[in-house]
């Protein structure tokens, strides 16, 4: 059923979806409220973003030092610190970089916005959660766009990211990270491991398109 639901949303649904989300919106999450760049990923449209945001606000944020990798247009971000989260939002797409600005001024919150692929342009420190909504099909990107989709033909954004986690994190830390079934979880965990990180499926989620995981990394 489901296979015939997705044939059907590709045939359909996907090129509407990708006509309308082809001009800036607007979007609003309970108190909070968003333009969404037709650049950046829409938090409204893809699960993966509100799934990954559930997960994160059933966490102790107030007070924590808080990451989230590729923040898009900042819906995360901006719920955390309404969570009483001190955040940091990164994103490659200098448009989210710019959307985020704007998205963070118009809800009056404080979040520090930093233009890195990962990690490089990040200051070393050590945050209590990071969240992590990453690109996991397996083609190299090519406009900045793409970067929130494909993560290289061999993984390439999985090896910068477990190559330098280490830095940024402790035993206390959480690290929060959702892929959906189109990934290859399998390629995803040897890479963490190669780096000395396990991958912990703590919950799994399922609408009439696709199922998402929601992993723990740990440190080995």
């Amino acid at each position: 059923m489901r296979r015939i639901t997705r044939y059907l949303a590709n045939i359909f649904y996907k090129p509407l979806l990708e006509k309308y989300l082809s001009k800036e919106k607007q979007f609003t999450h309970n108190t909070i409220v968003l333009l969404i760049s037709p650049q950046v990923f829409h938090p409204g449209f893809f699960f993966s973003t509100k799934l990954l945001l559930k997960e994160v606000m059933r966490l102790p944020l107030i007070g924590k030092k808080f990451l989230e990798l590729g923040a898009g247009n900042g819906l995360i971000a901006i719920d955390a610190v309404k969570a009483g989260a001190i955040v940091t939002a990164t994103d490659i797409n200098p448009e989210a970089i710019a959307y985020l600005l704007q998205n963070t001024a118009t809800n009056d919150v404080e979040v520090t916005v930093i233009e890195s692929d990962l990690f490089t342009m990040i200051p070393v420190q050590i945050f209590d959660i990071i969240a992590i909504n990453p690109p996991y099909y397996l083609k190299t990107p090519v406009t900045f766009k793409e970067y929130a989709w494909y993560c290289g033909e061999n993984g390439e954004y999985f090896h910068g990211l477990f190559a330098s986690l280490s830095n940024y994190i402790d035993r206390n830390s959480v690290i929060l990270m959702i892929l959906c079934e189109g990934s290859d979880r399998e390629l995803i965990g040897h890479i963490a491991n190669s780096y000395d990180f396990e991958m912990s499926c703590i919950s799994i989620r399922q609408n009439l398109i696709e199922k998402n995981y929601i992993f723990r990394v740990y440190p080995q």
